[in-house]
C-alpha cells in the first residue's frame, strides 16, 4: 500500500459542514485526497466510497466522537479490512480524557484544536506521523513469536535428521555385518559339500577319484569366484560410510545453529490479548498467565480489542462474552475478517455453558471456550494446547 502525502486518502467526519470544510481546507494543500463525511445517514456509505487511510474526527464533542466512531464499528465491516490510523480533535476541556482514550488505543492521536489554534500545521504533521505509522506496520516483517515457531521446527528437524543419520549409519553396519556372515556361510557350506562328496555320500552323482584334487578345487572355488564376489558387495558399503560421516560432519555446525535458535526461541513469550471490561477478571488473568511466562496486552471492550488489533498480532486471544459497546461474540466476528488475524485462535470467556452458547462462540470464530468462574490449570492448558494447534507447519 502506497501511503504518500500524494496518494493517501483522508475523511474528515463532522456533524457540521463548516467544520469539516474547515480541517479540509487546513489538509488539502498538502494532501491530494481529502474527503468530507457530514450526513449521518451516510457514514458507513462514505467509509466505504472513500476507503480512507486516515479518518480525522472533527466533532465539537468527544462525546460525539465516540458516539460516531462506535457507531461506525458496528456498522461498517470494511473497517476491520482497512489499514487505517484515527486522529481526534478536541477542545481543552477534553483533552485529559482524549489522551486517556488514545493511550487505551481507542484512537491513534489526538490534536488540540477547538477553538482553532495557530498551530495550523500540528494537524498536517499528525497525519504524516500516521503515514509512517502505516507504512512501518505494512513492512514489518514477521513477527518474534513466528520466528520463534519456526526456530523450533527448524531444531526438530535437525534432531530427526541426525537420528535418521545414526539410523542410516546402523544399517550399513548391519548389513555389512550380514555380507561377512552370508560369504562365512557360503564357505561353510562348500566345505560340507565338499566333506558329503570326498565320503562318497552321493556315488551315483558324483565320483571322487582324488581327495586332494576335490579339496583343492573347492578351496580355488572360494578362494576366486566367492569370496571375490562378496569382497565386492563389501567395498559398495564403505563409501556410504565415508558419506554418512562425512555429512554428519558437514551438518554438526548448522545443527548447533539450530539449536541455539531453539533456545533463543524458549525465550520467546507467547502475546495474549485479554479483552474483558471487569477489572478483577483482568488482574487474576494477568496474575495467572504472567506466573507461567506470557506477554499480556488488554483491552476493556470491543471497541479496545479492534484498535489494538490494527497495530498487534497477539499469538492468541481471550474473549469476554458479554461487555458494554461490542460484545465478544461481535468482536470476535469484526476481527476475524481483520487482515493477518483470520488465523488468530480466540478462546471465548462466558458465565454460560448452554449448548446454543457454546454454538455461537464457535460460529463466531472462536477455537474453545471457558466457563466462569474457571479453573485455572484448565484454562491454562487450552491455552498451550490453542498455540500448539495454531503453530506454523
Amino acid at each position: 500500500m502506497d501511503t504518500s502525502a500524494s496518494t493517501v486518502v483522508i475523511m474528515i467526519a463532522s456533524d457540521s459542514v463548516a467544520d469539516a470544510t474547515q480541517v479540509r481546507n487546513l489538509l488539502h494543500a498538502e494532501f491530494r485526497h481529502v474527503y468530507i463525511s457530514t450526513a449521518a445517514d451516510t457514514e458507513p456509505g462514505d467509509f466505504v466510497r472513500y476507503r480512507p487511510n486516515v479518518l480525522v474526527l472533527a466533532f465539537d464533542t468527544l462525546e460525539k466522537s465516540e458516539r460516531y466512531y462506535l457507531e461506525l464499528n458496528r456498522l461498517c465491516d470494511e473497517m476491520q479490512q482497512q489499514p487505517l490510523r484515527t486522529v481526534i480533535l478536541c477542545n481543552r476541556h477534553e483533552i485529559k480524557q482524549v489522551y486517556e482514550l488514545c493511550k487505551k488505543g481507542y484512537f491513534d492521536d489526538y490534536i488540540l484544536f477547538w477553538p482553532v489554534t495557530d498551530d495550523s500545521s500540528r494537524l498536517a504533521m499528525s497525519i504524516h506521523h500516521a503515514l509512517h505509522d502505516l507504512a512501518s506496520h505494512k513492512t514489518a516483517g514477521p513477527s518474534a513469536a513466528e520466528f520463534a515457531a519456526q526456530a523450533r521446527h527448524l531444531a526438530e528437524l535437525g534432531k530427526k535428521l541426525d537420528q535418521q543419520i545414526v539410523q542410516g549409519s546402523l544399517h550399513i553396519d548391519v548389513a555389512s555385518q550380514a555380507l561377512v556372515r552370508a560369504s562365512q556361510g557360503v564357505d561353510t557350506a562348500l566345505d560340507k559339500f565338499s566333506k558329503r562328496l570326498i565320503e562318497g555320500a552321493i556315488p551315483e552323482t558324483v565320483e571322487v577319484k582324488s581327495t586332494a584334487g576335490m579339496e583343492s578345487e573347492f578351496d580355488r572355488l572360494k578362494r576366486e569366484e566367492v569370496q571375490p564376489q562378496f569382497s565386492a558387495v563389501m567395498e559398495t558399503t564403505l563409501p556410504l560410510k565415508k558419506w554418512a560421516q562425512q555429512l554428519k560432519q558437514d551438518y554438526e555446525p548448522l545443527l548447533k545453529s539450530a539449536r541455539t535458535l531453539n533456545d533463543m526461541a524458549g525465550r520467546i513469550r507467547p502475546t495474549v490479548l485479554v479483552v474483558d471490561d471487569d477489572e478483577v477478571q483482568r488482574v487474576i488473568i494477568d496474575n495467572l498467565l504472567t506466573a507461567h511466562d506470557y506477554n499480556l496486552l488488554f483491552a476493556r471492550d470491543g471497541l479496545e480489542a479492534l484498535n489494538v488489533l490494527r497495530n498487534k498480532l497477539p499469538d492468541l486471544i481471550l474473549m469476554d462474552m458479554m461487555m458494554p459497546n461490542m460484545n465478544g461474540l461481535e468482536t470476535t466476528r469484526r476481527l476475524k475478517t481483520m487482515p493477518g488475524l483470520a488465523a488468530t485462535p480466540v478462546i471465548m470467556i462466558t458465565g454460560k455453558s448452554e449448548s446454543d452458547v457454546v454454538v455461537d462462540c464457535m460460529n463466531a470464530g472462536a477455537i474453545d471456550f471457558v466457563v466462569k468462574p474457571f479453573d485455572p490449570a484448565t484454562l491454562v492448558d487450552k491455552i498451550v494446547q490453542a498455540l500448539k494447534a495454531a503453530a506454523p507447519t
